[in-house]
């Protein structure tokens, strides 16, 4: 009898009866209503942002490991589990819900006012609203310190309006958006900002042409004068501190997420080469095709026992920031090649968007670029390790 990949490190007896719970309904749910409509999306560009994230409210996935105002309060292996089982169907279903939850959500909810997470909160856990985190700039990706958008105060006294001009680019989520976290630069350091986008002097404008992340919305944003009133600030939040605690938050779900394209991956594989005849048995019965599937579920594997433990540091309050550079750093990477061997197995029939592989790995060099480079956390595991900074 075969055994699923992920069997193999018996990934159930790490996991509670939530967890689990969770996994499988949102398992059930994205192969039933997801999954057959994705390579559609994938090949159109065109994604239903809007109905999914009613959807995924619905089900209690937007914010669900964030407390109070709406949100579910599970775990964070729980909120990992999701995003892995999201992202084997696309890693633009589980950016949808990681932005929302982990950076637009978790950002109001960690540093925003009463009347902001009250206000917001509670709609958009809902899929009523739909967020974006604004941070990425043209010229400041790795280095958003060099950001150039800025806030000014305009007014009397400490009622004064704000005022912010910029541009933002690689928005997730960006033309759907009902409010934006937009970071920018004031006198006082860099500050969060709540703009509701049907705010004068605010437009979007989707980014097309894309070879990746397909099935997700994906924005250049324009702040030509926005004006805010002195109360949209994030009140506790000053400098990098703010969006980089945020960025980490989001991470986590991109150590789980990576792996449900992974496993996606190796399940198509297995599959396909299954019902595959080649020199007159099934393509699964070669060495070369079971050694290849061998190493593949071994990486896959471990980097999901990496991923369940630094769920547990989290939910311990001892995750440390290196840590998560160094679970994006590693799961992606063996996402990615898995993704790439997979393809192989299928030969000529994985270019074709009947077979998932090349999608995947198409969206994974997306996922291997944003929320940090893999230079940017070679640097910060490098840093942890010498103790030398080594950022210029």
């Amino acid at each position: 009898m075969p055994t699923a990949p992920l069997d193999l490190v018996a990934l159930d007896h790490l996991l509670d009866d939530d967890e689990r719970a969770i996994r499988d309904t949102v398992r059930r749910v994205a192969d039933d209503q997801l999954r057959p409509q994705v390579a559609e999306w994938f090949e159109t560009g065109e994604v239903p942002a809007r109905e999914l994230a009613g959807q995924l409210g619905g089900l209690g996935l937007l914010g669900m490991h964030l407390t109070g105002y709406g949100c579910a309060g599970t775990s964070v292996v729980a909120y990992g589990m999701a995003c892995h089982e999201l992202e084997a169907v696309d890693s633009g279903l589980r950016s949808l819900v990681s932005v929302q939850g982990s950076l637009a959500m978790f950002a109001i909810h960690r540093y925003g006012s009463e009347q902001q997470r009250t206000s917001w909160l509670p709609p958009m856990a809902a899929g009523e609203a739909i967020g974006c985190f604004a941070l990425t700039e043209p010229d400041a990706g790795s280095d958003p310190a060099a950001m150039r958008t800025a806030a000014k105060r305009d007014g009397p006294g400490d009622r004064a309006d704000w005022v912010l001009h910029g541009t933002k680019l690689w928005i997730t989520n960006g033309t759907v958006a009902n409010v934006a976290v937009v970071w920018a630069h004031t006198d006082d350091g860099i500050r969060g900002f709540v703009v509701p986008t049907d705010t004068a002097g605010f437009s979007a404008r989707p980014i097309g042409h894309k070879l990746s992340l397909r099935v997700s919305d994906t924005a250049e944003l324009v702040l030509d004068g926005v004006r805010l009133p002195a109360d949209a600030v994030l009140p506790e939040s000053r400098g990098l501190g703010g969006p980089l605690a945020c960025l980490s938050e989001a991470r986590l779900g991109i150590v789980f997420g990576a792996l449900g394209a992974a496993r996606d991956c190796v399940e198509t594989a297995i599959t396909y080469a299954s019902d595959r005849e080649v020199f007159g048995r099934a393509l699964t019965g070669h060495q070369l095709t079971q050694a290849k599937l061998a190493d593949m579920a071994a990486a896959l594997g471990s980097a999901m026992l990496l991923a369940v433990h630094l769920g547990r540091l989290k939910e311990a309050g001892v995750l440390r920031p290196e840590q998560v550079s160094l679970g994006k750093l590693h799961n992606v990477r063996v996402a990615l090649d898995i993704a790439r061997e997979c393809r192989t197995i299928l030969g000529a029939s994985g270019i074709t968007t009947e077979y998932s592989p090349l999608r995947h790995a198409n969206n994974l060099e997306s996922v291997l670029t944003y929320e940090g480079t893999t230079e940017v956390h070679q640097l910060v595991v490098g840093q942890a390790l010498t103790g030398q900074p080594a950022f210029r």
